[in-house]
Order: structure tokens, then C-alpha cells, then sequence
């Protein structure tokens, strides 16, 4: 709506990006924290609260009574921040509104399910949550590419030519990074604020990527790939940037809400599309470093407790409650992982430059 002032008041910052991203920043973030204690007051008036399953850490039964389903509420305010900043014109930004609402509304369906659908709050089964994850994420990949004009190019990290193209088949690829990256920020959130810090960092590193690919002069001079109005998505990024540090408020240890599946699955799903419309699809192994070290953790520990005669790499899966159950404390495990996140998305950043 911004944009289209320009016309009716001659505003012409308006039309600048970052003004725009900017705004969209301070939006969302406004209105999280005007919104988030209205929604716990909700959720907890509904005992809508986080199930603490049994084999869980002990120090994890004191939260039963946590509000869940955060990611109602910063979803929501991202998104009305980016109708009133974005142009609704753009294909990426259709894109990734798609993919917010859309991750957001099976996260929310497996929430629900968890607190009021079955009396042992298991939520989806496994089975139809991974349906319903890569049917939606067939859809918005069809949408990138016959909408989106998005072409199918190969990159690799700090090289500056493209290794092939995988044409139609890139619409399988862009799945598996979409299902990927929302199951891995799903398996992140299990400590307070601890995925919501790393995926404020990677959403600033791939915005940047997509700036500077979605700018004619800054693309060819960094020989970044070039994709022709991908900049304009810069203002969803900022707009859920905002809304995640207006939720980080609440979350930040010891946390009053947690974000949930509705919360961390549109996370995932939105960082995945990132790397995928700026070309980044390898380097969000370093974007999103915690994310993978959590999901190969999970990973390890299922297969060697499969196939070794149940032996267990690590006292608990995912890596975070390994550190818990070594005796680390809650709030030291999160600011490390913070650090660690923050260090890997600076080398990630030097990409940049080093192709």
C-alpha cells in the first residue's frame, strides 16, 4: 500500500527498498508486541499450552503450563506488514507470502491437534505431516517456476557460474529444500529462544543475498545470480524479522510463549524459499548451520539406535538435550548456539565477495 502513495501524495521515498523494508520492519515488530500478551492471556484462558512429553528432559515439566502457538501471532503481523509495504505485484512476494500462511496453517493444524485432538497430544501423524509439508511445497515450487519465471540453475557456494540446469526437475530439488529447512527449524525449537535468534540471522544473511541478486549493478559486480525483481521479498524478510524480535520478548529465557509448529514450520519453510529464489540452496548449510547440526543429530541417533542393537550416539537427540542431560545449563546451551549461528552466517556472508 506504501508503494502506491507515491502516485496519490508524491512521496517518493516510498518507493526506495529499504524505506520500505524498514517500515515493514517496525511493523511487525510493533505490533507483536502489542499483540503477543493478548494472546497469552488467550492461550492461557483456553489452556492452550505446550504438552511436555515424558521423555523429556526433567527441567522441561515446569513449562507444561507455557503457552504455545506464538507463531500465530508473528506470522500474522509479518504478513500484514507486507501487504502495507510490498508490491503485491511481484511473484516472489506472492511467493513468500504463500509460503508463510501456508507452512503457518499445517504448523497450527499439528498444534491444535496436539492440545485438543488426541488424549496423548501426539498431533499429526508423521506420516500425514510430511504429506501435507510436500504437497504445499509442491504447489508454491510449481508457482516459482511457471509464475515466477524462476529459473532452474545450479549454484555452488563461492563459485560464480552455474553447473547446470535442472529445468523442470528443479521443482523436486526446491521441495526437498522447503521440506528440509521447515522440518529442521522444527526440530531446533526446543529451548527457549533458541531457534528464534538463528533464524533472525539467517533471514538477515539471505536477505541481503537476495538484495543485492535482485540489483542489475550489485549483482553483476559481485557476480552474484541474477534475478530480476527478487529484491522487493527484502521487505518480508524485514517484516518477519521484526515480528520474530517482537516474539523474542516473550520467548527469551525463561519464555512466557513458545512459537510451536505454527511458528517454527513457517519459519523453515520461508528461510527454504529464500535459498531458493536467491540461488543459495547449498549455502544454507552455513545459514542455517544450527538447523542441520540439530537435524543430523536427530538423524545419527535414529539410525545408530536402529541398526547398532539400540545404541545411542548422544544422551539425547536432538543435540540440545544431549548438553541438558551432560548438566549445562538451559540458558548457557542457547546464547552458544546463538554464537555459533551468528559466526557461521558471517563466513556465509563472505560468499559474497570470495566467488
Amino acid at each position: 500500500m506504501f508503494y502506491y502513495l507515491n502516485g496519490i501524495i508524491n512521496l517518493n521515498f516510498f518507493q526506495y527498498l529499504t524505506v520500505r523494508a524498514g517500515l515493514s520492519f517496525f511493523v511487525a515488530f510493533v505490533l507483536t508486541v502489542w499483540l503477543m500478551p493478548k494472546f497469552i492471556r488467550w492461550a492461557k484462558a483456553k489452556n492452550a499450552s505446550q504438552p511436555i512429553y515424558e521423555l523429556a528432559p526433567k527441567t522441561h515439566q515446569e513449562k507444561g503450563k507455557t503457552p504455545t502457538m506464538g507463531g500465530l501471532v508473528f506470522v500474522f503481523t509479518a504478513v500484514i506488514a507486507s501487504l502495507l509495504c510490498a508490491r503485491l505485484d511481484n511473484a516472489f512476494v506472492l511467493a513468500s507470502l504463500m509460503t508463510l500462511v501456508g507452512f503457518c496453517a499445517i504448523g497450527f493444524y499439528d498444534d491444535y491437534s496436539k492440545i485438543v485432538g488426541r488424549k496423548n497430544h501426539a498431533g499429526l501423524t508423521p506420516k500425514a505431516k510430511m504429506a501435507l509439508l510436500i504437497t504445499f511445497s509442491f504447489i508454491v515450487c510449481m508457482f516459482l517456476y511457471f509464475i515466477g519465471k524462476l529459473s532452474g540453475e545450479f549454484y555452488l557456494p563461492f563459485y560464480k557460474h552455474p553447473l547446470f540446469d535442472m529445468g523442470l526437475f528443479s521443482v523436486a530439488f526446491w521441495m526437498l529444500v522447503l521440506v528440509a529447512t521447515s522440518n529442521s527449524v522444527n526440530l531446533t525449537d526446543g529451548l527457549d529462544g533458541l531457534a528464534t535468534v538463528p533464524s533472525i540471522f539467517s533471514l538477515i544473511t539471505l536477505g541481503v543475498f537476495a538484495y543485492l541478486s535482485g540489483h542489475a549493478v550489485f549483482s553483476s559486480y559481485l557476480f552474484l545470480p541474477k534475478v530480476v525483481n527478487l529484491g522487493e521479498v527484502i521487505i518480508v524478510a524485514s517484516a518477519l524479522v521484526g515480528g520474530l524480535l517482537g516474539f523474542l520478548w516473550y520467548n527469551c529465557y525463561p519464555a512466557q510463549v513458545f512459537m510451536g509448529d505454527s511458528g517454527s514450520l513457517s519459519i523453515g519453510g520461508f528461510i527454504g524459499l529464500m535459498g531458493i529464489m536467491s540461488k543459495n540452496e547449498i549455502l544454507l548449510v552455513l545459514v542455517g548451520f544450527v538447523f542441520v547440526v540439530e537435524t543430523l543429530s536427530v538423524i545419527l541417533q535414529t539410525t545408530s539406535y536402529k541398526f547398532r542393537n539400540k545404541k545411542r550416539i548422544f544422551l539425547m537427540a536432538p543435540i540440545h538435550h544431549h548438553f541438558e542431560m551432560k548438566g549445562w545449563a538451559e540458558n548457557k546451551i542457547i546464547i552458544r548456539f546463538w554464537i555459533i549461528a551468528l559466526m557461521a552466517n558471517l563466513v556465509a556472508l563472505i560468499a559474497l565477495k570470495l566467488r
